[in-house]
């Protein structure tokens, strides 16, 4: 049965509507442009810009949520986060937080995003199914910000430590202190190790995330911003503004294996969904390098737009949908396969605006057809 429509107490069938498909669909990079108040989207199969989104005043950090379908910007200076949908790269909404937001990381189950104001050493924690502001926390000073895998705790970086957050309770629980003025913060896939690049110490501090205590630092090159670790976690990346080059750690021994040069003064960094490529943002050329991480070496550089500062990446699945007939609502709706042994994952468990939203991975072709059905009432 492709779709119900409830009427009058009856059950009656209705043919599905046909599929929408994604405007967008692929691995992409997100780019905030911190001058040209823009997010630039690099398709990752060709490296090419394929679409600019305008957004707040000075972008200087993006987040995308695990599923793919949105992007959060940290807005320096116009004091808020625009809300970017991944799927139509349209601007939804835009949410006021404190001042001058820093950084936006969004929890491994997608629920909240932390924003750090660094003008006002707050956290503003955003429910993303509203994207509202929920709570405001406390710390002692605002920069980075990581969820472990878990989500159960997030770290911020501040002037010289690095808060703790309990994220059950939204309160700071342990503060770790670490180099001078930390920026980036990233977590190793297992939770056990954590991160830290600190700006003017040019060193990045690991933390034993179980006792919160620094275990060794780094020395690497000049101005470390921010850092990223490989999805399988053997390796992190640290991008150094001052020596325009990055640093590659070895997490197992905790050295730097490799320097890579690239544009100039890099600042933000984010592998590729599954490790072959690593992305950096080049402040001061306005572009963006492309290194393959097995023989960690630049293989592309991408133009941008004015002083790129941050980057994320991820898959944006594709997406079908159905609608009811004039004078319904939708009251619920699901999917069905035909041409697939795998059975897509149901992402969205409730009706989006006035359809019903079905999204699969479009990296595989198992997962491209689908033929969602809405449930109606009148």
């Amino acid at each position: 049965m492709a779709g119900l429509v409830l009427l009058v107490g009856l059950a009656l069938p209705v043919t599905a509507a046909t599929p929408a498909r994604a405007a967008t669909s692929g691995t992409f990079a997100y780019v905030t442009n911190y001058v040209s108040n823009t997010v630039s989207v690099v398709n990752a199969a060709t490296n090419t810009v394929t679409t600019t989104v305008p957004v707040g005043s000075r972008p200087n950090w993006v987040a995308v949520t695990p599923d793919g379908i949105t992007a959060y910007t940290a807005n320096f200076v116009s004091n808020d986060v625009t809300v970017i949908n991944t799927v139509t790269n349209a601007v939804t909404t835009t949410i006021p937080v404190g001042t001058r937001p820093f950084a936006v990381a969004v929890s491994p189950d997608g629920t909240i995003a932390y924003v750090t104001n660094s003008g006002s050493n707050t956290v503003s924690v955003i429910d993303t199914a509203t994207n509202t502001v929920t709570t405001t926390i406390p710390v002692s000073s605002a920069q980075g910000v990581a969820f472990n895998p878990g989500g159960t705790t997030a770290y911020v970086s501040g002037s010289s430590d690095v808060s703790v957050i309990d994220t059950a309770t939204n309160t700071v629980t342990a503060t770790i202190p670490v180099g001078s003025s930390p920026k980036g913060v990233a977590f190793t896939p297992d939770g056990t190790t954590a991160y830290a690049a600190n700006l003017i110490s040019n060193t990045v501090s690991v933390i034993n995330t179980a006792t919160n205590t620094v275990t060794a630092t780094i020395p690497v090159g000049t101005l470390p911003y921010a850092v990223a670790v490989s999805p399988d976690g053997t390796t992190a990346y640290v991008t150094n503004n001052g020596s325009s080059n990055v640093s590659v750690i070895n997490t197992a021994t905790n050295t730097v294996t490799a320097t890579i040069p690239v544009g100039f003064s890099p600042e933000g960094v984010a592998f590729s969904p599954g490790g072959t490529r690593a992305y950096v943002t080049n402040y001061g050329s306005n572009t963006v390098s492309v290194i393959d991480t097995a023989t960690a070496t630049v293989t592309t550089t991408v133009a941008s737009s004015s002083n790129p500062i941050s980057v994320a990446t991820a898959r944006v699945p594709a997406v079908a949908t159905a609608t009811c007939p004039a004078g319904h609502v939708i009251t619920g709706g699901g999917y069905q396969q035909s041409g697939g042994a795998v059975p897509p994952t149901q992402v969205t468990d409730r009706p989006v605006g006035d359809s019903w939203q079905v999204l699969a991975d479009n990296q595989s072709t198992n997962y491209t057809n689908l033929t969602p059905y809405a449930v109606c009432a009148p």
